[in-house]
């Protein structure tokens, strides 16, 4: 009797997930995210000194503001040089470098504040600055490259997670630290005070400036001992790349150094505008960086990508800036009310991109990136359009539908940054990365240019703007100096960057091109 022959069954090859990060890797990407919720913090924190050098130093708006033209201003004038560190040194040298750069702008606090010296936290703030721009330049190229490519996007985006929780921490820190040691004196006050006793109170004040920024010195220098130790068969740098390091240095800041003795008056955005063309120079001037260039200037999705990145940085900003704003006009709520609306954006921020970084294990990242982009354009568009009616209230928060579009809209942008970052340097030449990267830290910049933007509409009762929402009331608010109309219509800003952001999503798709 013949045994009846079993069928043989093919089996199907086990296809093995590709690790976000590699296990010899792991070590470095943790100790990476937290250099990405060190500058989140320090980025939020910093933004609460524009009002808190404002009623210490008795100053107005605009010179008050020259924190985030010195802060932006950094990160634009730096990120070339931070590229050539990493490009002639390594990803682990340029961290080092950027660490100690914090440090030692962190440490010059302190004689700022002994002297009382608005213009020296300027130098230290831009210092601070110029380190974040260093470590961002280079922490992000560094998390794409410990792992395969195909999981580049995802990993950034988890590191990117940790960035806005370094934002939440900074937002506690400025508020307990910062703000609620200021004086409650007003400036009218201040004037009358006995000079030894107005001294004393702005010592007071500027010691808890200083404190949370000199704390988080040793935080750095933790970081700073685990790369310094962590070494990986690199080799020593040689003289060309030296020089390179140092003519590049010479071109980044001499220029902003001789323009600031010869044009002490000049426009402070222009500035910094006139800064960055140094560093531009450089690498026109340089065979080796021109041809980087090249190379990336002839790569569409690169190029585009840095204008998509210019403009939502931009709307970041500037939306963030104006929530509180727009939530005191609105609801008719004070201004420490208004900061809560802001935590909860915040929030649901953080929530959505760590939901986004793991639906993106599923779904392709630039395609979900286009989901988030239209649904934001829409949430503005309430946010301009429709009428405020409280619909609940939880405690003392009221909460109407446009309110609730304007959190909604915070947490559209959610994955923006790390997603453009990841698409625009994706399947680029290794040479030219490093450069790549600088270029998309540089166009941070965009938040010193949408912000004044959206403020000329809302100080404008008359624009053309305001024609696009006839409905809600003109009158002038003298304390908030805006009226209803010229506040709502500013948000047309947000809503033409998110289109610029839809746009690139839907050009670079998979789909469309590779």
């Amino acid at each position: 009797m013949l045994m009846e022959e079993k069928p043989v069954v093919e089996e199907k090859p086990v296809i093995e997930e590709k690790p976000v990060v590699l296990k010899k890797s792991l070590s470095i990407f943790v100790t990476l995210v937290s250099c990405f919720a060190l500058w989140g913090l320090l980025n939020n924190m910093t933004d609460n000194l524009v009002p808190a050098f404002q009623k210490i130093f008795t100053m107005d708006q605009s010179r008050a503001g020259l924190v985030q033209v010195a802060f932006y201003g950094a990160y634009a004038v730096l990120a070339i040089f931070a590229a050539v560190l990493a490009e002639e040194l390594s990803y682990r040298k340029g961290v080092l470098i950027g660490l100690g750069i914090y440090i030692a702008g962190a440490l010059l606090y302190i004689p700022a504040c002994i002297a009382q010296s608005f213009d020296i936290y300027f130098i230290a703030i831009f210092i601070v600055a110029s380190g974040c721009s260093l470590l961002e330049t280079t922490c992000n190229p560094y998390v794409l490259s410990l792992g395969d490519e195909e999981t580049a996007v995802r990993r950034l985006n988890f590191a990117q997670m940790f960035n806005p929780v370094g934002s939440m921490i900074g937002i506690v820190l400025a508020q307990q630290l910062i703000l609620s040691h200021l004086n409650p004196a007003t400036a009218d006050e201040r004037a009358m005070m006995d000079p030894a006793a107005l001294k004393s109170i702005i010592n007071h004040e500027l010691f808890w400036v200083c404190a949370p920024y000199v704390g988080l010195c040793l935080i750095a220098a933790a970081i700073w001992c685990f790369f310094f130790i962590k070494k990986e068969g690199e080799t020593s740098p040689t003289k060309k790349a030296i020089a390179k390091i140092g003519i590049s240095f010479l071109f980044s800041v001499v220029p902003m150094t001789v323009l600031n003795f010869i044009f002490p008056d000049m426009d402070k955005i222009l500035w910094v505008l006139c800064g960055v063309l140094g560093p531009v120079v450089y690498i026109v001037l340089d065979k080796d960086y021109r041809s980087m260039l090249s190379t990336l200037l002839k790569t569409p999705r690169y190029w585009t990508g840095v204008i998509a990145q210019f403009f939502y940085v931009g709307v970041q900003i500037a939306a963030w800036t104006w929530m509180n704003a727009y939530c005191q006009k609105e609801l008719g709520v004070t201004a420490a009310q208004g900061a809560i609306y802001y935590t909860i954006a915040i929030s649901t921020f953080i929530a959505c991109r760590w939901i986004a970084t793991f639906a993106m294990k599923y779904f392709e990242p630039a395609k979900m990136m286009a989901i988030f982009a239209l649904g934001a354009i829409i949430f503005t568009l309430g946010v301009v359009y429709i009428p405020t009616k409280v619909m609940f209230t939880i405690g003392s928060l009221p909460f109407s539908m446009n309110i609730i579009c304007l959190i909604l809209m915070s947490a559209s942008m959610s994955l923006m940054f790390p997603t453009i970052y990841g698409m625009a340097l994706g399947g680029l030449d290794q040479k030219a990365v490093k450069l790549g990267a600088s270029g998309l830290i540089m166009s941070i910049l965009g938040g010193a240019i949408i912000t004044p933007w959206m403020a000329n509409i809302i100080g404008n009762a008359s624009s053309i703007w305001c024609k696009l929402v006839p409905a809600f009331d003109t009158a002038w608010d003298t304390n908030l100096k805006l009226t209803e109309t010229s506040l709502r219509a500013s948000f047309f800003v947000p809503a033409i960057c998110f289109a610029v952001v839809l746009a690139y999503a839907l050009i670079f798709s998979k789909k469309k091109g590779k």
